[in-house]
């Protein structure tokens, strides 16, 4: 077989004709290949700009557009054409979180005409998910809703189901919430100077799940409020290298100053919360006006801007710094010892000696982490100033071990859902500025 398949290929080898080889004779390229020179031509059949408006100024709200797109697009004639507004895919943005912001921009040329926010392109049903949990588990869930504001989101949390507990924290672990508070507010400025102040007090550095409902989940390690001191000391230096650095600067003014104002009534009117409600010149400050853990007993000023363009707002978080640091050296100064939870072990776990001596807080360890605690029937919305905003989240309790109803306010929606009336009429390298003076 394998013979006979042998020559049939080589009978169909012999069939091929030859084919004739090409001569080898070489040429220099300039004379081998033709020259063709480009002729002009009196009435090119080209596309006509029209111009947008002749007085445009970045960031103008009465900016005129009479002369957008007066062309006809069924027009035969090629100098009655225009050039249309054409989509673009800006992002997906990651402002630290899983909520991605993707924006659809509509520009003529390089000016934003309007502006499609998709916010949570990542969307995981977060509230959905937490109705399925107890409300011990469903805090770390909170972690993951900003990654550089856990302590605040837990925060939030915890304060809500103490209400619903109706139960009162420790004096000691209000003033630990209110530290790590104002440096999870810097850590959200920062991005990652002050992560490991968060690494050595929980043992995680994003995901702590530190703050829970009754207290915190442990004391304070030996030494670290020295080290929080030493670092306090010397924190103000790099703000005021910052500022040396960016606030006198004339691009960065440049790019900043007339870009995404909004003004106070409009901020009020879009439910702006936080340094963007604060930049338009509303002095209003969660921790001030309905505050919670210490911040009753602590003094801070409330920075305001003026005009409410980025540049305000970047000048009111870089007095947001300092201002932090005043709350940090108070809680360094008035923190007391004492327990950190509540003494209620159906709430709280036992400490682990307990449980090596006693069978009871044993048991009480295992329901709590098994089962959970029940909360009484009922409905709260607690809110807190986070690092970016109001905070505010509401719980629905039926009187079981999970919540029926979980709906968190995050401070960034409000905020990125306008963002095509505040990016209207500015060029797309602006839309950058405004995004980073939102979140």
């Amino acid at each position: 077989m394998a013979a006979s398949f042998a020559r049939i290929a080589s009978r169909r080898l012999y069939q091929r004709p030859a084919l004739p080889r090409p001569s080898t004779t070489f040429r220099s390229l300039s004379t081998s290949l033709p020259r063709h020179f480009a002729a002009p031509v009196d009435n090119p059949n080209a596309t006509r700009l029209i111009p947008v408006d002749p007085n445009f100024v970045p960031g103008s709200q009465n900016a005129d557009t009479s002369n957008v797109n007066l062309a006809n697009d069924a027009d035969e004639d090629p100098n009655q054409r225009k050039i249309r507004h054409y989509t673009v895919n800006f992002g997906p943005q990651h402002p630290a979180a899983h909520g991605v912001l993707r924006l659809i921009l509509e520009l003529n040329g390089e000016e934003i005409v309007r502006a499609d926010p998709h916010v949570g392109l990542l969307h995981r049903g977060t509230e959905k998910l937490i109705e399925y949990k107890t409300y011990l588990q469903a805090l770390p869930y909170f972690d993951r809703l900003d990654y550089v504001s856990m302590m605040t989101n837990e925060q939030c949390f915890s304060l809500a189901v103490e209400k619903l507990l109706n139960i009162e924290v420790p004096e000691r672990a209000k003033w630990i919430r209110t530290l790590f508070g104002e440096i999870t507010r810097i850590l959200n400025h920062l991005m990652s100077i002050l992560s490991h102040a968060m690494d050595r007090v929980s043992g995680a550095r994003l995901h702590a799940a530190y703050v829970r409902p009754g207290g915190v989940s442990q004391d304070l390690p030996v030494g670290i409020l020295d080290d929080i001191y030493q670092w306090a000391t010397q924190f103000g230096d790099r703000i005021d290298e910052t500022e040396e650095l960016l606030t006198d600067n004339r691009i960065w003014k440049g790019r900043t100053q007339g870009v995404g104002v909004v003004s106070a009534a409009d901020a009020l009117n879009y439910s702006f919360t936080g340094v963007m409600l604060r930049g338009s010149g509303v002095p209003w400050d969660v921790r001030k006006s309905q505050p919670y853990d210490a911040y009753d007993q602590v003094e801070f000023d409330v920075p305001v801007g003026v005009n409410g363009d980025c540049y305000d707002r970047y000048l009111c978080r870089m007095e947001e710094f300092r201002q932090s640091l005043r709350i940090i050296f108070q809680c360094l100064n008035k923190i007391t010892p004492g327990p950190i939870k509540v003494e209620d072990y159906k709430i709280a776990p036992p400490p682990r000696a307990a449980m090596k001596e006693n069978m009871e807080a044993l048991i009480h360890h295992f329901l709590l982490y098994s089962k959970g605690y029940t909360v009484p029937p009922g409905e709260t919305y607690s809110a807190i100033e986070a690092p970016k905003g109001e905070m505010g989240v509401f719980v629905v309790s039926d009187g079981s071990e999970r919540p029926y109803r979980c709906k968190i306010r995050a401070p960034g929606f409000a905020h990125l859902g306008c963002f095509d009336q505040i990016s209207r009429g500015h060029l797309l390298a602006d839309a950058v500025a405004i995004i980073g003076t939102m979140w």
